[in-house]
């Protein structure tokens, strides 16, 4: 693990045990389903066999590490999913969110948004106004319909055909305008084209006039957590300028997903 200058790594209280440990807790949580050798581990880091049998087995101690036979292999521990829980329950996603929206905000001048997934429906927790004089009336904490928002329509995508089935029945697919999804054919066609593409679009599907561009996001567990959204108006909106802004909505979800730790990885 090479160092930084300047990082947390690089200092001069840098404890190299403590280091080479999170190394190889890095190394086996990113390593194959059926775990890895020590061979395979020690071919990997700067440190002796001996060293790092050592660290593997003080981890497993600790449950930071299994060990399996034959081998032995070593997999993640289940410490690490009880540390993942409780770093979550410390990290509210609209808090972690914001680094994210902002940049977003800056790079489209739009209204960006995030939601959380609530069983299939989106629920807005953070929100970055346009600069612009436009301003949408856009309420957070409001458990919103699924099929008209393209942060509804991104976490649709995530979900198999029977949830997506219930939602849809759940919300009844009530027209908002003559654009909106309003039978489950045709919402299901969508979302195929959503899943394609890797991300949704809200063609004034919510209200006249208005446009939004969104794409999922997952937490630790690999599981879709919400969505993040960008809303302007459509006005003389080309294809190619909404192409390329539902690529970097997409690239922004990534961003998010990462911090989130999950395993998912999408080419944005």
């Amino acid at each position: 693990m090479a160092k930084k200058e300047g990082s947390p790594r690089a200092s001069q209280y840098r404890v190299g045990s403590v280091a080479r440990a999170i190394e190889l807790i890095d190394l086996v949580a990113g390593g194959p389903a059926e775990g890895l050798t020590l061979s395979q581990i020690t071919n990997l880091v700067d440190a002796s066999k001996s060293t790092v049998f050592a660290l593997l087995h003080t981890l497993a101690e600790f449950s930071y590490v299994r060990v399996i036979e034959p081998g032995p292999r070593y997999l993640p521990g289940m410490a690490l999913v009880r540390l993942g829980d409780l770093s979550t329950s410390h990290q509210p996603i609209g808090q972690i969110a914001r680094p994210v929206l902002h940049s977003l905000s800056q790079l489209t001048q739009l209204t960006i948004r995030v939601a959380i997934n609530d069983d299939g429906h989106p629920v807005f927790i953070e929100r970055i106004d346009s600069p612009g004089a436009v301003r949408f009336n856009t309420p957070l904490g409001i458990r919103e319909l699924a099929h008209v928002s393209s942060a509804g329509k991104a976490i649709l995508a995530e979900m198999s055909p029977d949830d997506v089935s219930r939602v849809a029945q759940e919300s009844g697919l009530v027209a908002r305008t003559k654009k909106t999804h309003t039978t489950l054919e045709s919402l299901t066609a969508d979302l195929v084209e959503i899943r394609k593409r890797g991300y949704a679009v809200d063609n004034e599907e919510d209200a006249e006039g208005v446009f939004c561009v969104g794409a999922a996001f997952f937490d630790h567990t690999g599981r879709c957590a919400g969505a993040l959204s960008a809303t302007g108006i459509k006005g003389d909106l080309t294809q190619k300028k909404l192409d390329e802004l539902g690529k970097l909505v997409q690239k922004h979800a990534l961003e998010l997903s990462k911090t989130l730790g999950s395993p998912i990885r999408r080419n944005a």
